[in-house]
């Protein structure tokens, strides 16, 4: 269910909490001017909830308010509220009035009695100092010391009516068993939750070994809100709800801007590299290089100058650091300047819940732009499967609220698959980018090979590629196959080489028959000359003939009409014929 947007009538009714969470799943918080009933068992954080309420009013809506104290002295709530970092300035700390109503041990009740006194007393102390907001904090320690039901239930109902004539918003809280099968409204008191206007159920548990705390909105009158129960943590800054989702509202701002995967044939493969603020998946068996991948992205950010988280859940930062520098990832002079931290998850104990807070905080603290997490299938095994699939899903809704470019490992037993069907996390359907890498053993070798599965809004290569790890980076190669058969490392190694060779014999052939070919094609050009200079000798030998004949049989005509013309008689003048004697 996503978070209510309280509208700006619903904002004015209601009174901030500072529980970032809290606020936004009741859309803006506790009812103003109305009594909140809060009930949960011990370790729960009743205590702390009720009091950052009041600093919060005081420090952000100059509310003072009062802080009734039935079980714990005043003094112990403010040493154990002093690692929260709520520094209150002089003038604050006089906003905030702690009455101690703890019931003395050594107490001997004579008789009955009421709240008429308490009430006066706080009326005065309310007015004085203008108090907008108040707690009572574990009044059944008071409540068990009136004789009979019916007279606890009559001076609940006095406490409510006081706060609401006085228009207080109030936080009342109770001990409770909040275990589903023992129904709150059936315990001593359940009666108030039909009585006020908001209802809070603290919820904490152990499952599997691992403490988890939950909180859920039973009711709230007059306003909508998000009835799941939402995780929650007790953190350095106090009460931390983890299950607000905010990514819905700014979820507007989306950019096309490309950041390197930090191996320059990868971010081929990718059309460009990983997209800025997108989630990244690396899965792969032990052994298979998720780490060194997850370094290399981390050392292409550092190049560019932006601050880096590296969180590891296997090795501490300096071991990481070494291995990393043995296939060419230096790290270390990033560490030293200061745009790289890296942290130890197995500092962190708790639910996956406590691991995502914790990295969140280290991410604001180092003000990251690029977050490594390796392997966050570790949280699989801290809660139950619902619970690691939920952090999963706020993980990358933050990183992408936050504009954080986040990468994630996740380790595979030998037994699963890349589908990931039995994974409780079930992460690989969230992420932007899902890359896998695997292993193949081969003529008594391991070799690695890559494959990008998907990548969202990228046209990326559907190959297989070979990783390689080499004191001089990692680098990607095209793997062969023959006859079927995938082949990597020194077979393909092999078949380069074989290839290799059998291309330069090529190369020395067709450069043999290229000489051949120059060499008769110089003596087929000599004989052509040679045919060419017979023929001209033969084309003048011919017109010579021709010449000749030609000039021969000019001289026959010549020679006969000089021979007739000599012998006279051969023929007869031309008209002597038929003359007379």
């Amino acid at each position: 269910m996503k978070p209510i947007q309280p509208s700006a009538s619903h904002a004015e009714r209601k009174s901030p909490t500072g529980i970032a969470g809290f606020d936004a799943i009741t859309g803006g918080g506790l009812p103003r001017g109305r009594t909140t009933l809060l009930v949960g068992g011990p370790g729960s954080g009743k205590t702390v909830f009720a009091l950052q309420f009041l600093v919060h009013g005081v420090q952000h809506d100059k509310e003072p308010g009062i802080f009734v104290a039935f079980e714990e002295s005043s003094h112990s709530i403010l040493a154990n509220a002093a690692s929260f970092g709520w520094n209150l300035t002089a003038s604050q700390r006089k906003k905030v009035f702690f009455l101690d109503a703890q019931p003395q041990p050594d107490l001997i009740q004579s008789g009955d009695f009421d709240f008429c006194g308490m009430l006066a007393a706080l009326e005065a102390q309310a007015k004085a100092i203008g108090a907008r907001r108040i707690v009572f904090d574990a009044l059944d320690i008071v409540l068990a010391l009136l004789p009979d039901p019916q007279a606890q239930r009559r001076e609940i109902y006095r406490l409510h009516d006081w706060l609401l004539a006085r228009g207080l918003t109030g936080i009342i809280t109770l001990k409770a068993d909040t275990d589903e099968t023992n129904a709150i409204s059936q315990q001593p008191f359940g009666f108030m939750q039909f009585m006020v206007d908001c209802a809070v159920i603290l919820n904490h548990s152990v499952v599997l070994g691992v403490s988890q705390r939950n909180l859920r909105v039973q009711k709230f009158r007059g306003s909508s809100f998000d009835e799941n129960e939402s995780p929650f943590l007790i953190g350095n800054s106090g009460f931390e709800i983890a299950g607000a989702r905010t990514l819905d509202n700014i979820d507007t701002h989306f950019t096309t801007e490309r950041v390197s995967s930090g191996v320059e044939r990868l971010d081929t493969m990718l059309g460009g590299g990983y997209y800025r603020s997108a989630s990244v998946l690396v899965t792969g068996f032990s052994g298979t290089a998720k780490t060194t991948l997850s370094g290399a992205f981390a050392q292409a950010a550092c190049r560019r100058g932006e601050r880096t988280l590296f969180v590891s859940f296997d090795s501490e930062g300096g071991e990481v650091i070494r291995n990393l520098a043995s296939v060419g990832i230096r790290l270390e002079r990033y560490v030293k300047s200061g745009v790289l931290r890296m942290a130890s998850a197995r500092a962190i104990t708790g639910s996956a819940e406590t691991y995502l807070v914790r990295i969140k905080a280290l991410a604001r603290e180092h003000r990251a732009r690029c977050v490594v997490i390796d392997p966050v299938s570790t949280w699989s095994k801290s809660g139950t499967d619902l619970t690691a699939h939920s952090v999963a899903e706020r993980l990358i809704d933050w990183s992408k609220a936050d504009g954080t470019t986040l990468l994630c490992t996740r380790l595979l037993d030998e037994m699963s698959s890349p589908a990931e069907g039995s994974s409780p996390l079930q992460i690989s359907a969230q992420v932007d980018t899902w890359i896998h890498l695997n292993y193949l053993v081969q003529a008594g070798e391991r070799n690695r090979g890559l494959s990008i599965i998907k990548s969202r809004g990228t046209a990326h290569s559907n190959q297989v590629r070979e990783l390689i790890l080499s004191d001089s980076g990692v680098t990607l190669a095209d793997i062969y196959t023959a006859g079927g058969e995938v082949l990597m490392g020194t077979l393909r190694w092999e078949k380069e080489r074989a290839e290799r060779v059998a291309n330069e014999a090529a190369e020395v052939a067709g450069k043999l028959k290229r000489v051949r070919l120059d060499a008769e094609e110089a003596e087929l050009q000599v004989r052509l000359k040679s045919l060419q200079t017979e023929l001209v000798a033969k084309q003048i030998e011919k017109a010579l003939l021709l010449s000749s004949s030609k000039s021969r049989a000019g001289d026959v005509s010549r020679d006969r009409t000089r021979l007739e013309e000599l012998r006279g008689a051969d023929a007869a003048p031309h008209g002597a014929a038929g003359s007379t004697p």
